[in-house]
């Protein structure tokens, strides 16, 4: 009769084994998502500011604090760590420019999508460095590229303020799109034609700031300030219709769905 007792014992060897082999159950996901105003120059260069919407989304899973994103970076997240260094995707977009913009006919820019790529990293857990490198698709055409590094002070999600300088560059067709003068441009405009090359687009610096008044709501608020420098400082559009100084700020609201 024993014979009768061997699938019951199978039977329960195998089950504390399925349960330490079944995948541990994940954590409830939370998403945060900003919404507000922004301002920032209406081209590159330009001297007069214009309203934009600022947007962010962020996700995080149980009571795992959300990942630290600086307002002014481009949408993106991590895909990839290797070795304590994170890759991802990073999209960007610059609006168009018509003449109305800048106040003289210089050449109209439509509008740039720009698709690349980010590698960051944390020196310390306070500090994280970040590098990113887009394309446009559409509108200037061109490859930029951003350096920053951010001082991060936070209390888990309650509040979170961070600070740190920004290192803008971009090759020649993009730099020529924005900040240089064709020959049509200097017959219609008077300025002296001019055709720049790459490098250092503008050094800036960034500060922003978080806090939840409630579970769910929140705001975000963030400040920069960019200087024009090398080749884009030295455009005739800048020197005489524009301005080297670019700052920009925003303002928003948050919602978390999810869990709590």
């Amino acid at each position: 009769m024993l014979y009768r007792f061997v699938p019951l014992a199978l039977l329960a060897i195998a089950m504390p084994a399925a349960a330490q082999d079944a995948p541990a159950e994940r954590e409830p996901l939370r998403t945060r998502i900003y919404l507000g105003p922004q301002l920032s120059p209406k081209s590159p260069g330009a001297k007069d500011l214009s309203f934009g919407p600022f947007f962010e989304v962020s996700r995080a899973r149980g009571n795992t604090p959300f990942e630290f994103e600086a307002p002014d970076e481009s949408f993106g997240f991590p895909v990839l760590d290797t070795g304590g260094v994170e890759f991802g995707p990073a999209l960007g977009f610059k609006g168009k420019r018509t003449a109305a913009d800048t106040g003289i006919p210089l050449h109209e820019v439509g509008f740039s999508f720009e698709i690349g790529g980010f590698a960051q990293t944390y020196l310390t857990r306070d500090v994280r460095i970040r590098g990113e490198a887009r394309r446009a698709i559409s509108g200037h055409d061109g490859w930029v590229g951003e350096l920053s590094a951010d001082y991060i002070a936070r209390d888990g999600d309650a509040w979170l303020f961070s600070v740190g300088p920004r290192v803008m560059v971009a090759d020649s067709t993009y730099h020529r799109a924005w900040y240089g003068i064709t020959a049509a441009d200097s017959a219609a405009t008077g300025l002296a034609a001019y055709r720049p090359d790459g490098g250092v687009e503008a050094l800036g610096l960034a500060a922003g700031y978080l806090r939840q008044l409630t579970k769910r709501v929140g705001i975000a608020a963030y400040a920069r300030y960019d200087h024009l420098v090398g080749d884009a400082a030295q455009s005739p559009y800048v020197r005489s219709r524009g301005t080297r100084s670019q700052p920009s700020a925003g303002l928003a609201l948050s919602y978390t769905f999810g869990a709590q």
